[in-house]
């Protein structure tokens, strides 16, 4: 029983980790000499990198607000797994903590779609590392979460 906590809290920390990288890495699309990220837009010219803010519109707005709220559901579902741990009661379930990570995997999932939706077409860009680690991230996470409604504290 202490191999499976242990993995399911390494499991969790892995997720945090990918969430962390995919909301402050800049390679959500990139193509020739530009990445954009959910907060810059930069370009490569003749060996100077110059970055301008992301665009003000209202979904790359709801990505960020989205992925921020990932990360910080997956953190707070982390800081209850820990807390429960010690004072939940034996054959107790984690449903707290699950409901935390249930949730954090639907925001990164909305903040994915929205991205993949709504993000320019332009032929020279292509989704980035830190979209896929974003997809990554939804289906770890969700299954962290339906893992944490069936696991019960045992003494």
């Amino acid at each position: 029983m202490l191999l499976f906590l242990l993995g399911v809290l390494l499991l969790h920390i892995i997720i945090l980790i990918l969430l962390i990288v995919s909301t402050a890495a800049s390679a959500w699309s990139v193509g020739g000499n530009r990445t954009t990220d959910l907060w810059y837009s930069c370009t490569t010219t003749t060996g100077s990198y110059h970055c301008n803010p992301a665009s003000n519109h209202d979904w790359i707005q709801a990505v960020q607000a989205l992925m921020i709220l990932s990360l910080l559901f997956c953190f707070f579902s982390l800081i209850a797994f820990v807390f429960q741990l010690f004072k939940l009661v034996k054959g107790g379930r984690f449903f707290f903590t699950a409901i935390y990570q249930i949730l954090a995997s639907v925001f990164v999932m909305c903040a994915a779609i929205i991205y993949t939706v709504m993000s320019p077409d332009d032929a020279t860009l292509q989704f980035g590392y830190a979209y896929v680690l974003a997809w990554v991230a939804f289906p770890l996470c969700l299954i962290s979460g339906l893992i944490y409604i069936v696991l019960r504290k045992k003494e």
